[in-house]
């Protein structure tokens, strides 16, 4: 649809953002200001039941019928829209105020390395946009695949332009289902990718065998051990031998790809603790090794759900002695929030026409304007 005129163009954004981990929507209010682009509120409600479970089965099952598929997307964008407008309340903004938001849309498959590669992403920017009154940005990741490019990771063109700094080499570590990392050089090139596993399989296993949706405070993990067999196992998957650029997601690393794994482990036995503890420290090893190989040692700043987890954090320093490990606090920006806070940046520059540059990220031909914009 048609842009904003210039005259439209204000200091607010809002960034919606719902991620591989199915737990809740993370919402913010940002504003621009001379010198940043910073939080204002955030808030994060937790999904619906049913729609949590909705959506599991459509990314587990990896089938649904078209009435399914389109129920869902309509009420993805309402839960969207209603946590925009509590947010708003709550913190006595009026949509007026606010100049586009930005939605990631929940990723119900992503499919970067297929004949056709496509990344679907659900949550009716229409309704968002109708229910709100706000101008919606959405539909980020397809145009940089029209370009060749995988989509994904995102956010670290957002790392880029508010975290680099000049003459001093960063890594910007997010861990939430999925984890990726942005290295920030002097140079202004930007390298990012997706890691592997963050807390998607840790997770989906807690949920499988104690019904919860995560492991508070690494309580479970810190009850078993590593099993040394299935660790070996995990770390054989093709995926963690190939370069950059490279994503993936729940399609890829989900609970039956676990149970297959546990399959071919060669431990004798253990407790379900011991495969969360051992699922830590695959995602530990992982994350560890790519920032390892890819930066000298400098400051890590992790943010998303990871960076609550003690024992990981924890993991990271010791697997990274000559890196120094801190949250994304340490930035002036709550870990919970930064992807959300970079979706409102991304509709920024959507609404302000800039192509974002993702060439070395995603492996795209060229920078391109990223997403659709939908007016009320």
């Amino acid at each position: 649809m048609s842009d904003l005129p210039k005259s439209a163009i204000g200091n607010y954004y809002i960034g919606i953002m719902s991620g591989t981990s199915l737990d809740a929507i993370d919402v913010v209010i940002a504003q621009r200001t001379t010198s940043a682009f910073k939080q204002i509120a955030g808030f994060a409600p937790d999904l619906p039941e049913k729609l949590r479970l909705q959506l599991l089965k459509i990314c587990q099952d990896k089938h649904v019928d078209l009435q399914t598929l389109g129920e869902v997307d309509h009420l993805f964008a309402l839960t969207c829209a209603d946590a925009v407008n509590q947010l708003l309340k709550e913190n006595h903004f009026d949509a007026g105020q606010i100049s586009a938001i930005g939605s990631h849309g929940q990723t119900i498959f992503h499919s970067p390395l297929a004949k056709f590669p496509f990344s679907q992403q659900i949550g009716d920017a229409n309704l968002i946009a109708a229910k709100t009154g706000i101008p919606c940005a959405a539909d980020f990741r397809r145009m940089d695949m029209a370009y060749g490019g995988q989509g994904a990771p995102l956010v670290p063109a957002f790392h880029q332009a508010l975290f680099a700094k000049k003459d001093e080499n960063r890594v910007i570590l997010n861990i939430g289902g999925i984890a990726n990392v942005s290295l920030l050089t002097s140079d202004k090139q930007v390298l990012g990718y997706d890691t592997g596993p963050g807390n998607i399989l840790m997770d989906a296993w807690i949920n499988k065998v104690k019904d919860k949706r995560f492991d508070k405070d690494a309580h479970f993990s810190k009850q078993g051990k590593v099993l040394s067999g299935l660790l070996k196992q995990l770390l054989t998957d093709p995926y963690f031998a190939q370069s950059a650029p490279k994503s993936t997601g729940r399609e890829k690393f989900n609970l039956a790809w676990l149970e297959q794994q546990l399959t071919q482990s060669k431990d004798d036995s253990f407790l379900d603790a011991d495969i969360q503890r051992t699922l830590l420290e695959f995602s530990a090893i992982t994350i560890s090794e790519q920032i390892r190989q890819q930066s000298k040692p400098c400051d890590v700043f992790v943010c998303g759900g990871g960076a609550l987890n003690p024992l990981l954090m924890a993991r990271l320093q010791s697997l990274m002695p000559l890196h120094n490990i801190n949250d994304s606090n340490a930035l002036d920006i709550d870990p919970m929030f930064v992807e959300a806070i970079a979706f409102a940046w991304l509709a920024e520059q959507r609404i302000l026409k800039t192509p974002i540059a993702l060439k070395t990220v995603t492996g795209a031909q060229q920078d391109a304007i990223l997403g659709c914009v939908y007016l009320p």
